[in-house]
């Protein structure tokens, strides 16, 4: 008997004010795909995720998402480029080559979740293309 497939999994992200939660991820690159007064598709390529009309401070302050990119300095330039920091007063950090492989920058929504936006590298101590 063969096991049943998926076609794709996404999480359900908070957002305090889910007006500004979707123009933020909108001037970050994501597509608005779809939106009710409750809960916004968005994407960018095939990565997706659902923006919902709800609000715990200890959940949305614990809440990670992770996207993999294929240049991570493009996309620090474009939120650079966009002012995101200033203009809806999240935190963000440069990016930076982590030991587990992955060079990335970090970025918090308006409501504190924080985005892990990077690209594969070599893990410390391996040459680059040489196996893990």
């Amino acid at each position: 008997m063969s096991k049943p497939r998926a076609v794709e999994v996404k999480a359900f992200v908070p957002s305090r004010d889910f007006a500004l939660s979707k123009q933020f991820y909108q001037d970050l690159g994501f597509e608005l795909a779809w939106s009710s007064d409750d809960l916004a598709y968005f994407r960018i390529g095939v990565s997706s995720f659902l923006l919902q009309k709800f609000y715990n401070k200890e959940h949305a302050e614990n809440f990670m998402m992770h996207l993999l990119v294929d240049d991570v300095e493009a996309w620090w330039r474009h939120v650079e480029a966009q002012g995101l920091t200033g203009r809806y007063g999240v935190r963000t950090e440069a990016p930076a080559d982590r030991p587990w492989g992955i060079r990335d920058f970090v970025i918090t929504d308006p409501t504190g979740v924080l985005w892990r936006i990077g690209q594969n590298i070599a893990p410390a101590g391996k040459k680059r293309g040489a196996p893990l």
